[in-house]
Formats: C-alpha cells, sequence, structure tokens
C-alpha cells in the first residue's frame, strides 16, 4: 500500500497537468506552455510571455475587450492579460481541478467568473454576456477543430476575434512515406494528439471562413516554438539520460515530439487569427 501511495503522488494529477518548477517556472500562477523563443526570451518564463504576448498582438487585445480565455492552465495568462493589457473583465475555461483551485484561492480581480469544462462543451448559456475576444494558449492541438471552431460564434459579439495556437499539416505532408505518417501518428498519440484531426491550411482555412469568419491569418511558428523549446529542454541538464521521475520524462518525451516535428517538416505549429464577420 505504500509503494502505491507513493507511485500515486509520482503520477501527474491530470493528462495535461505538467510540473511547472521543474519546466522553469515556480510562481504561484505559473506558466505551462512551449513558449516562443528568441533573443529576447533567455528563460522559460520570458519564452512563455513573448508566446503569450505574440497571440495577444494578433488580435490587437485592449483594455475596452471582455475576455475569454480558454485553457488558462495555472492561472499567469489571467495576469499576464490583466498586467500587459489593462484587462478588467475575463472569463476562464480550464479542466484541471487543481488549476481552478489554485487561481480562486488568488483572488484575481480581473477574473469575473471560472468555468470547470472541456472544449467540446462551451454552451453559451453558460456565459453570462458574449466576448470581444477568445484566446487559446497553446492547448487547442489536443481537440478537434472541426467540432470546436463551430461553437465560437455563438459566443463572440459581432466583430469578436478569435486567436489561437495549433498543429497542421505542412505541405509535405502529401508526400511523405506511409511509415513516416505512421510514426507520427504514433508520436502525436502519446503525446494526447490526434492526427486524424489534424488538417492542412487550405482546409482550416475554409472551416474558418463555413463559419461566418474573417480577416483570417495563420503564421507558422515551428521554428521559434518547436525548435526553441526542444533546445531549450536539450540545454537542461536534469532532462538528460534516462528519467525515473515521471514528470522529468514528460518534459524530456514533449522535448523530443517538438524536435521530431521540427526536423521531419511534416507538421507545423502555427498561430490563428480571425474575425467574426
Amino acid at each position: 500500500m505504500r509503494l502505491l501511495q507513493r507511485l500515486r503522488q509520482k503520477l501527474p494529477q491530470h493528462k495535461y497537468a505538467i510540473d511547472t518548477k521543474m519546466l522553469g517556472d515556480a510562481a504561484t500562477l505559473a506558466w505551462s506552455n512551449l513558449g516562443l523563443w528568441s533573443s529576447q526570451a533567455q528563460t522559460y518564463v520570458e519564452a512563455c510571455e513573448q508566446l503569450a504576448a505574440h497571440l495577444a498582438q494578433s488580435i490587437q487585445l485592449s483594455a475596452q475587450d471582455c475576455l475569454l480565455d480558454l485553457g488558462c492552465g495555472h492561472g499567469a495568462s489571467l495576469q499576464y492579460w490583466a498586467q500587459h493589457y489593462a484587462v478588467q473583465h475575463i472569463e476562464a475555461v480550464e479542466i484541471q481541478t487543481a488549476c481552478i483551485e489554485k487561481i480562486q484561492q488568488q483572488a484575481l480581480a480581473c477574473v469575473r467568473e471560472l468555468h470547470q469544462c472541456s472544449f467540446m462543451n462551451l454552451n453559451a448559456a453558460n456565459f453570462a454576456q458574449k466576448f470581444d475576444a477568445i484566446v487559446c494558449l497553446d492547448a487547442l492541438y489536443h481537440y478537434d477543430l472541426h467540432q470546436f471552431i463551430p461553437q465560437i460564434p455563438t459566443l463572440l459579439k459581432p466583430q469578436g476575434r478569435i486567436a489561437f495556437h495549433t498543429l497542421q499539416l505542412s505541405e509535405n505532408w502529401s508526400n511523405a512515406h506511409f511509415l513516416s505518417q505512421q510514426r507520427d501518428q504514433y508520436l502525436l498519440k502519446l503525446a494526447d494528439v490526434q492526427l486524424k484531426h489534424l488538417m492542412s491550411q487550405a482546409q482550416l482555412q475554409q472551416l474558418l471562413e463555413q463559419q461566418g469568419f474573417k480577416q483570417i491569418q495563420i503564421q507558422i511558428l515551428s521554428e521559434p516554438v518547436l525548435a526553441g523549446f526542444a533546445d531549450y529542454v536539450q540545454r537542461q541538464p536534469q532532462f538528460h539520460g534516462f528519467q525515473q521521475d515521471l514528470n522529468a520524462l514528460k518534459i524530456q518525451m514533449t522535448g523530443k515530439l517538438c524536435q521530431q516535428l521540427r526536423q521531419s517538416h511534416r507538421i507545423d505549429y502555427v498561430q490563428v487569427s480571425a474575425t467574426l464577420a
């Protein structure tokens, strides 16, 4: 029984949970994304903030916006929107109970409501009002965009904006060998990403247009995100060699997956922004 208890303590609390201290952020409201790595991003926290800023700038996030943050994690993004963009009305969706409880304990003035639910269950009736902007920072590749995108127009005000990150099939995908595609499918499944849910840029653009979106911008960020995170993990000695700690193993394997995706050039990491017509 004691052995079982110790094993349970080492297991992540949720399939999306990650040890943020081990990643490089010891704050209570910590970051837990892949980050956008550049010459200005020397630390993990700086890279995470750059990814958030890049997303916010794509929809010109402002203090007047009523914002919905999907998959807010430990809450670092909520604090960031308030401090750097002066957003005063934020609602957030997060599926992890531990994250919800941690954010509630901090009692952020900007956070009006926390919703614990899946991205696939965004019922407009659960929200008090519609939003000027919706953001999803480094999380949507775990979900089927064919089911996710049709929910969004009912949550947005006219001319409302959405911005998110996801993975898409590159131009090289159709020419790849069958065995290479099968390997990608297996590796992605280990990270809870279903290959069948990924689409090409043209397909993603068409899906957004069918749901009434315009001013669609799709930017490939594979190099600064995938390659950047893989390089960061590789430079951290605690992630070298065989890992007994499951949290360290999870980070190590995520870094290797990012490296594989970037080197194969078959699947791209993208930032998407659009405005509701």
